[in-house]
């Protein structure tokens, strides 16, 4: 007698049915609990008069101040100067930090003669470059571009560099023996076994242009969310400072989020 067939999937399989945090409208769910949660405290907490509101202003204060500046015509000029800065320095630094890091990382050469140098160029913290940037370059746009295109090298350096450094030496070998060498090499073996680590060097760089960028702002600027920052403060205008640091917020998640559009092509093209 033939036994029963098994069935070819269980039921209690992964492939059976999506589990719960694969499901998109989860996923939006769960990210926008936190954030609603904090909206509601801090509404809460400002109108309770637990905290004072010249030093936590309602969130109807801070939403009737970006309306005051839109109406004038500064909140999308400075929300627009300080992304164009961004995307500028950090597409100049990330570019220079990926040849860099992959000169230090695919030669021995390139790494005995630069990786000292720019180890301690990495040390010097950002605020040290302003006062040299100003000199050299005034406080035009060139300083403030260049100040983030710092921010942004290193991390795609030193991350591109390592990733190169500990590639599997098996891969390599396995591809050698297949004749590649050179580009063909890189492009086949080296590129995919690092590109996850690319990805998050340029977050990170990217998160770094935007602290870089309120670094530039704050000191020598008359227009961007920095210059927000520092003329709300010296006109006592917390409703515009916390304005502003949402601004950032928002606005660092968005530009990650692109990111995150260029790994899944990435991924799917190269790893």
């Amino acid at each position: 007698m033939d036994r029963p067939r098994e069935a070819s999937v269980s039921p209690a399989s992964p492939g059976a049915r999506r589990r719960l945090v694969d499901r998109r409208w989860f996923v939006i769910v769960g990210g926008a609990i936190i954030p609603l949660a904090l909206l509601l405290t801090w509404q809460l907490v400002s109108t309770s008069g637990l905290v004072p509101v010249s030093m936590l202003p309602s969130p109807e204060m801070v939403w009737l101040a970006a309306v005051d500046l839109a109406q004038r015509g500064l909140l999308g000029l400075y929300v627009a100067i300080s992304t164009q800065r961004v995307f500028i320095g950090f597409a100049a630094g990330a570019a220079i930090g990926l040849l860099f890091g992959a000169v230090v990382g695919l030669s021995k050469l390139g790494d005995i003669l630069l990786s000292p140098t720019l180890g301690a160029i990495r040390a010097v913290p950002s605020l040290a470059w302003v006062p040299l940037l100003i000199l050299w370059f005034k406080i035009g746009e060139e300083s403030k571009i260049i100040l983030i295109a710092i921010g942004a090298f290193f991390p795609v350096y030193t991350i591109v560099a390592a990733a190169l450094r500990h590639v599997d030496r098996q891969l390599l070998e396995a591809g050698r023996a297949f004749g590649l060498r050179g580009i063909r090499l890189f492009t086949a073996v080296q590129l995919p076994a690092v590109v996850p680590s690319v990805i998050s060097a340029l977050r990170l760089a990217l998160a770094q242009a935007w602290l870089f960028l309120v670094a530039a702002e704050l000191i020598a600027s008359s227009m961007g969310l920095g210059f927000l920052l520092v003329d709300s403060g010296n006109n006592g205008r917390i409703d515009r400072i916390f304005l502003a640091i949402i601004l950032l917020a928002v606005l660092g998640k968005l530009t990650d989020a692109l990111i995150g559009l260029f790994e899944r092509w990435a991924v799917r093209k190269w790893a």
